[in-house]
């Protein structure tokens, strides 16, 4: 950079110089266009070696991954929030609420060492939305994920294979997207969460008149991926054209359908995964690099602390697991050889428990901590023993606990052990190192 403007100077002196000899009106005129041209190059070399502003995603020459903000490498430590207090459930505004849960949330987020959060999706009023990220920012330097669902939970099904409907849902994020993409707290965007599945029929199934017209099942769901795919890269290359300050994440349940991601959703800045696989990752992330060469943000992974087969609450568990599952995210970061080089940080689920999760349209249910399992999943070995391995229990996911005792209007946060934990890895993560060859 410098020798080329030291050799523009030198060859706009020497036009200048020459001249001198011709007459001193020229050479005043040259001097004068000799000042003005190095303002001209001075202010370019200003601005040409300020960092970079905003967030985004870069590939280093090793081919790993980094998230760069504001030109510094930068570590997603984040909580899923949603800050549904007891006796209510998801239909809450909990955006509007007069006590501001999230200026409380905050404090003790900042405390853990928090510096992001995930939200999935954005509220209907604007000026609250604003309020929520700039007073997290602002207060605790925590940055917010926006995300949109989609229209995965439409009624009766999200019609991806219907353009009115893509149509509708596209309007909808752009508009998110140039109502908040100013606002310093802003981190980037997610697209979706789990919808990948609705491609298997498995989830809000859904199809389409060129799905309908293919008899082969398989091939069905591979059309449907196409379609859904397509419809998100169509989406994020529109947003980097509103957007060029924060990248754009896919939201996809598990590594599924991430082949059909290859060839149809390049446009996409990472992978947010939502991942359930117990203490341990497995090849996930080596995996990733090999179907869907993008960094990856583990958008939603964790532990409840109900053990359904003793009945009674384990924090020691959930903690050891978590623990675990920082671990792992910290050996697949940038520039450590153990690891895939790939990953960018995660946001644990959840912030706080959710007592309305188990029977979501029984009012009465939502002041009740239930603790009936409402899935399994073996990878959770600690509690799969319990008749019909119904062990995961979605209200007591929290790293904070809710009390029925209130403070400043709000259900009391109790902090977990993982609390404790997490803040104590972040300050001090150990991770594995190499081992080096003899």
């Amino acid at each position: 950079m410098w020798t080329t403007t030291r050799k523009a100077l030198h060859s706009i002196w020497m036009r200048s110089s020459l001249n001198n000899k011709n007459s001193n009106y020229k050479a005043t005129g040259y001097r004068h266009f000799l000042l003005a041209a190095c303002s001209f190059l001075f202010v370019f070399i200003l601005s040409a070696c300020q960092p970079k502003q905003g967030a985004y995603i870069q590939k280093l020459k090793n081919q790993h991954y980094v998230l760069i903000v504001n030109a510094r490498p930068y570590i997603v430590k984040g909580v899923c929030y949603n800050p549904i207090p007891i006796g209510s459930n998801q239909e809450y505004d909990w955006w509007g609420d007069p006590n501001k849960p999230w200026i409380t949330d905050g404090k003790l987020m900042k405390d853990m060492g928090v510096n992001t959060i995930r939200l999935y999706q954005a509220h209907e009023h604007p000026e609250e939305v604003r309020q929520v990220i700039r007073d997290l920012y602002n207060l605790y330097g925590i940055r917010t994920l926006l995300g949109d669902w989609l229209g995965f939970w439409e009624y009766p099904c999200p019609f991806y294979g219907d353009q009115k409907f893509q149509d509708k849902v596209k309007a909808q994020v752009l508009e998110m997207v140039k109502l908040y993409k100013d606002e310093p707290g802003i981190l980037g965007w997610i697209l979706g969460n789990e919808n990948n599945y609705s491609c298997l029929g498995h989830v809000n199934p859904w199809s389409s008149p060129e799905v309908d017209q293919e008899t082969n099942p398989q091939k069905q769901k591979a059309l449907r991926a196409k379609i859904y795919y397509s419809f998100v890269n169509d989406i994020s290359k529109e947003i980097h054209k509103i957007d060029s300050r924060h990248p754009v994440g896919l939201g996809n349940g598990e590594l599924v359908g991430l082949d059909s991601a290859d060839k149809f959703c390049r446009d996409v800045d990472f992978v947010a995964c939502i991942i359930y696989r117990g203490k341990t990752f497995g090849n996930l992330f080596r995996s990733l690099k090999m179907t869907f060469d993008k960094p990856v943000l583990l958008s939603e992974f964790g532990a409840d602390c109900h053990d359904a087969y003793l009945k009674k609450e384990d924090q020691n568990m959930q903690a050891f697991f978590l623990q675990s599952q920082w671990q792992q995210i910290y050996e697949n970061l940038a520039n450590n050889k153990t690891g895939a080089g790939n990953c960018i940080g995660g946001t644990v689920f959840e912030w706080t428990d959710e007592w309305w999760k188990h029977s979501s349209d029984n009012p009465e249910s939502w002041k009740v901590h239930d603790t009936e399992g409402g899935w399994s999943n073996g990878s959770y070995y600690f509690d799969i023993k319990v008749p019909g391995g119904m062990n995961m229990n979605e209200e007591w996911f929290g790293i904070c606990a809710l009390s029925e005792n209130l403070e400043n209007g709000l259900n009391k946060r109790i902090p977990r052990k993982a609390y404790y934990v997490i803040r104590e890895f972040w300050k001090h993560p150990v991770i594995k190192k190499a081992h080096k060859k003899k």
